[in-house]
C-alpha cells in the first residue's frame, strides 16, 4: 500500500531533484547519512542495558529504573543476580511494568546455584513471568582444574533438560578467567564442547579483549552460539585514569565493528546488552551516553 507525502513534502522534493545544485546535495547528504547495521536476514538487533550497569539506582528503585532505561530508549533490560529472590507477584509487577513502557527481558543472570535440582524450578518459572528465553549463568565459582569446568558443562546439560520443556535454554556469560589457558585448554572450549548446542554462549567483550583474546576468532569458531554480547568496553589503563571498564563504550580498545560484523554474519546473535561498570559520570548518565554511542557507531 503506497502512503501519499504531506503536499508541502512533496514539492520539496520534486523541486530538490529538478535543480542541479539542489539535488547534488541531497543526493550528496543522502548519501553520507550513516546506514544502520543489519543482520544478513535484514533484521535490525535490539539492543539492551544488562541492569547490573545501573545497580545502585536499582538498588534503590527497580520499577523507577526500569522506566528510566526504556524511556531513554534501550529495547531490552537484563535483570542480574538479585532478581531470583523476587516473589512471583513481585515478578510480574516488574512484568507489567515493562508491557507498559515497551521493553523486553530476553535474559538474566544467574549464580550456578539457580541451575541446581532444587533450585532450577523458581528459576524457571521466574523466567517464564519476565518473558526471557535465555537463563545465563553468570558465576560459576571456582572451578578446580579443567575436570572442574567440565562438571560446570554438565550443570548446564542437566538443566537444559528442564529448560526445554517450558520454552527457555541455558546460556554462559565468560569472564577473563574462561579465556585464560589451563592444562594447555581455554576453560571456555571445555564449556562449548561440554555442552549441547542450544546452550547459548553470551559473549562478554571487554574481558575477552583484556586477556588479549581475539573475539572475532570465538564467535566464528563457534557458529550460531553467540545469541547475545555483553557490549562491554575494555581499554589499557588505571580506573583512576577513567581506563580500564571505566571507558565509556566506543572510547576503547574493542573493534566494535568487526565484532558486529562476525557476530551477525556467523555468530547467531539475536539481541545486544551493553555493560558498563562504572565511569565518570553517574550510572544513569553513563547509560544513556553509551546507548547514545552505540547509535552513532553502528549507524542505528
Amino acid at each position: 500500500m503506497s502512503v501519499a507525502l504531506p503536499a508541502p513534502r512533496v514539492m520539496f522534493l520534486i523541486m530538490a531533484l529538478n535543480n542541479p545544485v539542489s539535488r547534488r546535495s541531497f543526493l550528496a547528504a543522502a548519501a553520507a547519512a550513516p546506514l544502520a547495521f543489519a543482520s544478513p536476514a535484514g533484521k535490525s538487533i535490539p539492543v539492551g542495558l544488562e541492569l547490573y550497569s545501573v545497580r545502585d539506582e536499582m538498588a534503590k528503585d527497580t520499577v523507577a529504573t526500569v522506566r528510566a532505561v526504556a524511556k531513554m530508549g534501550y529495547e531490552v533490560v537484563e535483570f542480574y543476580g538479585p532478581y531470583y529472590a523476587w516473589t512471583p507477584e513481585l515478578a510480574k509487577d516488574i512484568r507489567k511494568v515493562m508491557d507498559d513502557t515497551g521493553i523486553r527481558c530476553n535474559s538474566t543472570h544467574n549464580d550456578m546455584k539457580n541451575f541446581l535440582p532444587d533450585n532450577i524450578q523458581k528459576a524457571i518459572d521466574l523466567n517464564r513471568i519476565l518473558g526471557a528465553r535465555y537463563v545465563v549463568m553468570a558465576s560459576s565459582g571456582n572451578p578446580a582444574g579443567l575436570a572442574g569446568w567440565k562438571a560446570v558443562g554438565e550443570t548446564l546439560t542437566k538443566a537444559m533438560e528442564k529448560l526445554r520443556p517450558a520454552g527457555l535454554r541455558a546460556g554462559y556469560h565468560n569472564h577473563q578467567t574462561e579465556f585464560k589457558t589451563l592444562e594447555g585448554k581455554r576453560p571456555i572450549e571445555v564449556i562449548a564442547a561440554n555442552t549441547p548446542k542450544d546452550v547459548m554462549l553470551q559473549l562478554d567483550l571487554g574481558t575477552c579483549v583484556e586477556v588479549g583474546e581475539d573475539p572475532i576468532a570465538w564467535i566464528n569458531a563457534n557458529p550460531g552460539r553467540i545469541n547475545s554480547c555483553h557490549l562491554k568496553e575494555w581499554a589499557p589503563g588505571k580506573p583512576e585514569d577513567q581506563k580500564g571498564y571505566r571507558t565509556l563504550f566506543g572510547e576503547g580498545a574493542v573493534p566494535w565493528q568487526k565484532v558486529f560484523a562476525a557476530a551477525e554474519k556467523t555468530g547467531g546473535v539475536e539481541f545486544y546488552l551493553i555493560e558498563q561498570e562504572g565511569s565518570r559520570f553517574p550510572s544513569l548518565e553513563s547509560a544513556q551516553r553509551c546507548l547514545e554511542s552505540y547509535k552513532k557507531l553502528r549507524g542505528a
